[in-house]
């Protein structure tokens, strides 16, 4: 627990702008130690920035043809589920007047 600690403060240290903010972590015990109800919401945070970061760094913008991609799935299944929603609209309205007894 304590090595993992140690680690998350030393990621810390290499990787954000500020050591500062590492710093004032390791001054308050109580804040990286995850037993603790309230290091346990910061060390969560601390992890989930981290994890957010690496994703925004390894993202890239769709090239033109990527794009069109998943521009043409998006709309097939669009009308897919349009279809879908219209066939069960369909068949349900019989249904309901033979149930509700339409006069």
């Amino acid at each position: 627990q304590a090595l993992e600690n140690t680690q998350v403060l030393q990621h810390l240290n290499t990787h954000l702008p500020t050591a500062t903010m590492a710093s004032k972590l390791s001054s308050m015990p109580f804040l990286t130690d995850k037993n603790n109800p309230v290091g346990y919401c910061v060390q969560g945070a601390i992890e989930f920035g981290m994890d957010s970061r690496r994703l925004i760094q390894r993202c890239t913008k769709p090239d033109a043809k990527e794009f069109k991609k998943i521009a043409v799935a998006c709309a097939i299944g669009f009308c897919i589920m349009g279809f879908i929603g219209y066939t069960v609209k369909l068949v349900f309205i019989p249904i309901n007047n033979i149930i509700v007894g339409g006069q």
